[in-house]
């Protein structure tokens, strides 16, 4: 098929676009939309820089080219920087996408996904549903409780009111680390490179953490030795086989060890009956007041599942999510 009858494909879906449609790039996966579709070129601007840029048509015809001839796809990775939105804008034709997990643009004979946002009409934000986590629950107790005790003060504080908020705070970092690591893993699968991906509130990157044990001791120990390496060289004191040496002998612990004692606050338990029920008489008491200090706290409550709600649907970019067309 001549590139001619793709390219007017392509310019008949952009041209269909729904109004404030967002596109997404695939490797820095920047918004932007398209302002103007003509004859030889598809005109764009960025969401957070507002840069307006053209895209030429022999620039899609190039890339258009490199795909059929890769065997497999063409790799992402592939792409110059500047190449980006060509790939993204050439997802809405229904014959190609961006296997974010194989790292490939594909040319395929059915329809496909696009790197399309459909952001929907203005202020429609669909029902809000509490959130199923235990620390969007926690976060609201640990802001009722910061707003009624002066931090700035925290040794006048009564002892219960430290206790409550060390209770809810460590809760909280327990319940965000568990999150943050399920959200890492969905993340870990749309990174390819060591390119920072952004985000509204920051950026995040694929990055490597490099680990090592040793091998059997006997066999390290050969190893070394057919090298000409001694065996009394790496030959050290093991702590495991010194405790039990410890529970044979009349040896105490300080006689080997260089023992540093810290005292530290440890959560014992939590109520997790008395944490809901509180929870509840806040929501029911907000409900039902219609004091300005009840609507403003109302309010930060309502801003506070916003951006819990952004963060535990996140996706690459800004939350975006993707929908598929056909043509």
């Amino acid at each position: 098929m001549p590139f001619s009858v793709t390219w007017h494909t392509l310019l008949e879906e952009a041209e269909g676009l729904p109004e404030g449609a967002t596109l997404i790039t695939p490797l820095s996966h920047k918004g932007f939309r398209i302002t103007d579709t003509q004859e030889h070129r598809v005109v764009i601007e960025f969401e957070e820089s507002r840069e307006s840029r053209p895209l030429q048509r022999d620039q899609f015809e190039t890339l258009y080219h490199r795909i059929q001839d890769s065997a497999g796809g063409f790799e992402v990775e592939r792409l110059p920087p500047d190449a980006e939105p060509y790939a993204a804008v050439l997802t809405l034709h229904p014959r190609f996408e961006v296997d974010e997990t194989a790292g490939e643009i594909h040319e395929t004979e059915a329809a496909t996904g696009t790197q399309v946002v459909d952001r929907g009409e203005p202020g429609d934000e669909g029902e809000r549903t509490e959130p199923d986590v235990n620390v969007y629950s926690d976060a609201l107790l640990l802001i009722d409780a910061l707003e009624r005790n002066d931090l700035g003060t925290l040794e006048g504080m009564e002892t219960n009111a430290l206790v409550n908020l060390y209770t809810l705070l460590s809760d909280i970092q327990r319940g965000a680390n568990d999150l943050r690591q399920d959200v890492a893993d969905v993340l870990l699968n749309r990174l390819h490179h060591d390119r920072p991906v952004s985000g509204q509130y920051g950026s995040v990157q694929r990055t490597a953490r490099r680990s090592k044990s040793l091998k059997d001791d006997n066999e390290v120990l050969a190893i070394l030795e057919d090298t000409g390496i001694d065996r009394e060289r790496v030959l050290g004191v093991d702590s495991n086989k010194v405790d039990d040496a410890l529970e044979v002998t009349e040896l105490t612990e300080s006689d080997v060890y260089e023992i540093e004692e810290r005292e530290y606050v440890r959560k014992a338990e939590v109520d997790e009956d008395v944490k809901e029920s509180r929870l509840q008489g806040l929501k029911d008491r907000l409900a039902a007041s219609e004091s300005d200090e009840a609507t403003e706290l109302r309010e930060e409550i309502e801003d506070l599942e916003a951006r819990i709600k952004e963060l535990t649907e996140f996706r690459p970019g800004s939350g975006y999510h993707t929908r598929s067309t056909s043509g």
